[in-house]
């Protein structure tokens, strides 16, 4: 099987169940989970290693990871805050962490109550617990805020740039750029990433855009056109904002599939599968929206011949 031309990451069972005020059980997340890979998603960011009285939606995240790593050729991530986070995932079996560290200074205080060098110094101790426990688990850094932020507005690109490099110096594998908020647009994506990919060489990973003001699809096309090739994006686009529906969730993942594959981009995904999937995430979560236009549209005549 030849490899795709790009990598779809779903954080569907991360970003979307910890924004949604319902808790899935977990036999449900499983079945989810279970769907999403047999669509030929080959990683999926299953939950956070965070205190659950934090978030209770992710109280059982060790046992859906260790559903999920026993399901052949899926890469099994967890979002993890700190050192303590990542020694629970990588004792539940996690074959990939993801830190969160935010651009904007207002927003790494509100979020993970630490500044932005306080965080680049918990990543050199996860880096360092992961050289001891785990030396084949990669660590990847999705720079939240990146490209603005809701308390403070505007975030410098240099200061972007600048805490890509010190993520890079601490032994991250990889750092992406997440629109956390919504605010870029197709020409920010270029430029930045332009940038990152510049300054990283190799190290340059994903990006993570949301559809808050429509503009999640051209974002990935931007960051597409200037050599990325690893995206997040979530089924039904679950991770919405309770106070504006529809509005700051993630980039919808058959929307993006289609998109890719109508190009002639191979995604590895099956989109029929794909949106097969969406019924046990209707399952898990009576009366929850989900979104998508390619779910609603249908596909079109002649698709996949």
């Amino acid at each position: 099987m030849s490899q795709p031309d790009i990598h779809i990451s779903e954080v569907g069972p991360r970003d979307g169940l910890q924004s949604v005020k319902a808790t899935m059980a977990t036999a449900d997340k499983c079945r989810w989970i279970d769907a999403l890979a047999a669509a030929g998603l080959r990683e999926i960011e299953v939950g956070s290693f965070v205190p659950a009285k934090l978030l209770p939606q992710m109280a059982d995240v060790a046992d859906v990871v260790r559903h999920a790593a026993s399901l052949p050729g899926l890469t099994v991530m967890a979002l993890v805050p700190n050192r303590r986070g990542a020694e629970a995932a990588l004792a539940a079996g996690v074959h990939k962490l993801t830190l969160p560290v935010s651009a904007s200074e207002a927003h790494s205080l509100a979020n993970v109550r630490k500044t932005r060098e306080q965080m680049v110094e918990e990543l050199r101790e996860v880096i360092a617990l992961r050289n001891e426990r785990a030396s084949g688990v990669p660590v990847e850094v999705g720079l939240s805020t990146a490209f603005g932020c809701t308390l403070q507005g505007p975030v410098a690109e240099d200061e972007v740039i600048a805490l890509a490099v010190a993520c890079v110096q601490a032994g991250v594998d990889e750092v992406g750029l997440s629109d956390t908020t919504g605010m870029a647009n197709p020409a920010q994506v270029r430029r930045l990433f332009t940038r990152l990919r510049a300054e990283l060489g190799g190290h340059a990973g994903a990006a993570h855009m949301h559809n808050t003001r429509g503009l999640g699809l051209a974002n990935c096309l931007a960051a597409y056109d200037v050599g990325v090739r690893a995206f997040d994006s979530s089924l039904g686009g679950l991770g919405g904002c309770p106070y504006a529906p529809g509005a700051s969730g993630n980039v919808v993942t058959e929307d993006l599939v289609f998109m890719f594959e109508a190009m002639g981009v191979s995604t590895g995904v099956d989109m029929a599968k794909l949106l097969a999937a969406r019924e046990p995430l209707r399952a898990g979560l009576p009366g929850e929206p989900v979104y998508g236009m390619t779910p609603e549209a249908g596909l079109p005549k002649g698709w996949g011949h």
